[in-house]
């Protein structure tokens, strides 16, 4: 059996992705389809908002001169000469000494420089009494006070919220350029894999992975693909492969990739000399691998079986990928200090990241379960991660550590 090579740090694993993996080409998308990714042009207003003067209230339109003063004691009647609705403005202009019923949103007419709300009138149809006398402006908002042609809108490289997109489609944007999804096919290896909802054998599990990975692909914002089960045979491996190719930016499975008699992925890959396999100093998930397939150099991650070491690989290794491909930045999670709850132990050698809970606003983070890599229970109870050096073997309550936060961080996606 060949000698097995030293293992690499997290830092040259993930240079080696990143450095292999490029930006998607942006094009023009409609903007619902646009949420949560990043813009790949800088948009400018081509138009004002509001784009014409309009009403801030129910009321009247009228030149301030003609109720000046009005008041309880002394109140003013004008002559009422039409009606000004939003969408259905036939009134353009107003002659001094009349005014006409205007509705929010409404175009305020040429000539009218204020507007008197309901209230201080006595909701007059042919005449109105006008009780109370507005400032110069009052109740008018005026075209482009609120955004002015040219104006900048959203910066290239801005991850586009609901916020963006309704003020793009405010100025009569429908589409705008930005870096697509990827589209993730993910393949599960295993004999003993069983789908959910069907009967267990004696001697075989459910498949938890691909569910496992196809959420964090698609929270991540990608496309998802979950692939059904890949027996451990490498010629249904390749079938099953180049059958995805067609629809894949990126392939990711899980299990395959250790030493065994029966790891498909590693044997099925390593003859094509594109993948790269080897160990990464790290726990769990210390065997990896990375490299492409097929006639488009398609990116391919195999990652191992174990949930846990498969779910922190991609945490580690496809996220920063795929946020690369979708211009997103920063790719990778930020790690905060915080201060321990309990003692922990770790390996020499290898960079350990332990399953947590933090406690927001208190700065602590507590371990949750064991190292093992099946603990998948604790998986989903943790919302963190605390990450231990390679030099240190051991922590004492209250130290302080480094800390993935699992749930935030970044923003974009989903």
């Amino acid at each position: 059996m060949p000698e097995a090579p030293p293992p690499i740090t997290v830092e040259e694993h993930l240079a080696r992705i990143l450095a292999a993996v490029r930006p998607l080409p942006a094009y023009q998308q409609p903007l619902m389809e646009a949420l949560g990714l990043a813009a790949a042009e800088s948009v400018v207003s081509p138009i004002a908002l509001p784009p014409f003067d309009n009403s801030a209230m129910d009321g009247y339109a009228v030149h301030r001169a003609d109720v000046e003063g009005a008041g309880p004691e002394a109140p003013v009647e004008l002559p009422v000469v039409g009606e000004i609705s939003a969408g259905n403005a036939q009134l353009l202009a107003l002659s001094p000494g009349t005014t006409a019923k205007i509705m929010t949103g409404a175009p305020v007419p040429t000539g009218a420089d204020a507007v008197v709300p309901y209230e201080w009138t006595d909701h007059g149809v042919a005449r109105v009494r006008i009780d109370k006398a507005p400032t110069a402006g009052q109740h008018v908002r005026r075209a482009g006070e609120d955004v002015a042609v040219g104006d900048l809108l959203v910066e290239e490289g801005t991850v586009l919220g609901p916020r963006h997109l309704g003020l793009l489609a405010s100025v009569g944007r429908s589409t705008i350029a930005v870096r697509p999804r990827p589209r993730v096919v993910i393949l599960s290896t295993g004999t003993e894999l069983r789908e959910p909802g069907t009967a267990l054998g004696h001697d075989s599990i459910y498949d938890g992975n691909s569910y496992l990975l196809a959420a964090a692909a698609r929270r991540a914002g990608a496309l998802a693909y979950r692939v059904g089960i890949v027996p451990d045979q490498p010629r249904a491996f390749l079938d099953a492969l180049e059958d995805q190719l067609v629809r894949a930016d990126v392939v990711v499975t899980s299990g395959g990739v250790s030493m065994g008699d029966h790891d498909v992925v590693k044997e099925a890959l390593a003859p094509l000399g594109t993948v790269w396999f080897g160990p990464v100093a790290m726990q769990p998930g210390k065997p990896q691998g990375f490299g492409t397939v097929g006639e488009d150099d398609t990116l391919i991650f195999t990652l191992p079986g174990n949930p846990v070491s498969s779910y922190l690989s991609f945490e580690l290794f496809v996220l920063p990928a795929l946020r690369t491909m979708m211009g997103l930045a920063p790719v990778s999670r930020p790690e905060v200090s915080m201060r321990l709850t309990h003692a922990i132990t770790s390996p020499p050698g290898r960079r350990q990241f332990l399953r947590a809970t933090t406690e927001a606003g208190h700065g602590r983070v507590t371990p949750v379960g064991g190292p093992g890599s099946h603990l998948v229970g604790d998986l989903a109870t943790a919302d963190a991660l605390v990450v231990v050096p390679e030099d240190v073997t051991a922590l004492p309550a209250g130290a302080e550590v480094g800390v993935i936060h699992l749930d935030s961080g970044l923003e974009g996606g989903h």
